[in-house]
């Protein structure tokens, strides 16, 4: 486990969804359509694609090798069974020198939040300073609600204690970390 601003480059702020975002030294975050790019894919040398959706098609292109994790955007899908999983291909993509591109269709709330739990679990921090420093390098993650459930139980495995909580709120149970752009949104 590394520190997570030693591992990671300084944030890139690229606001688009089509682009590809790094978040570490070896891990990218993007849309599916930047997925199918493949002098995207070439020129960021991603040797491993990890596709987090029912509805994206894989591109295949010659030594990249593909894995799909085939959960739907809805916050009653179970992410959590693939954290640990996914977590541990994304570690062993970078010990053998490798980059790994995670994608959903937007890169907005399945690849955030098994990024997060990567993470969490490899660069042993928070998931608010999970959440933060994705948030940075892709201003445009918001996990699924659901999601965000499955998010804290997990902190909460990994370091027995929880820096995010779901609250309510007048648009049903959020991260408490919503709840000011909630607050702001809704009139008095």
């Amino acid at each position: 486990m590394t520190s997570l601003t030693r591992a990671c480059p300084a944030p890139s702020r690229q606001l688009s969804v089509s682009g590809l975002c790094q978040v570490t030294r070896s891990l990218y975050i993007s849309s599916g359509a930047a997925a199918s790019n493949k002098l995207l894919l070439s020129s960021n040398q991603i040797t491993t694609v990890i596709n987090v959706s029912v509805e994206v098609v894989n591109a295949f292109y010659e030594n990249i090798q593909y894995l799909r994790v085939p959960v739907a955007d809805t916050p009653s899908s179970c992410l959590y069974d693939f954290f640990d999983p996914i977590a541990d291909h994304i570690h062993s993509v970078e010990m053998e020198e490798g980059r790994t591109l995670l994608h959903c269709a937007a890169g907005v709330s399945r690849s955030a939040a098994l990024c997060l739990a990567y993470l969490m679990k490899y660069h042993a921090v928070s998931l608010l300073e999970a959440h933060t420093w994705a948030k940075s390098c892709r201003p445009i993650i918001r996990p699924n609600t659901g999601f965000w459930e499955q998010l804290v139980r997990y902190e909460f495995r990994l370091f027995g204690k929880n820096t995010v909580h779901m609250v309510p709120s007048s648009v049903g149970v959020i991260p408490d970390i919503y709840e000011k752009e909630v607050r702001s949104m809704i009139p008095l």
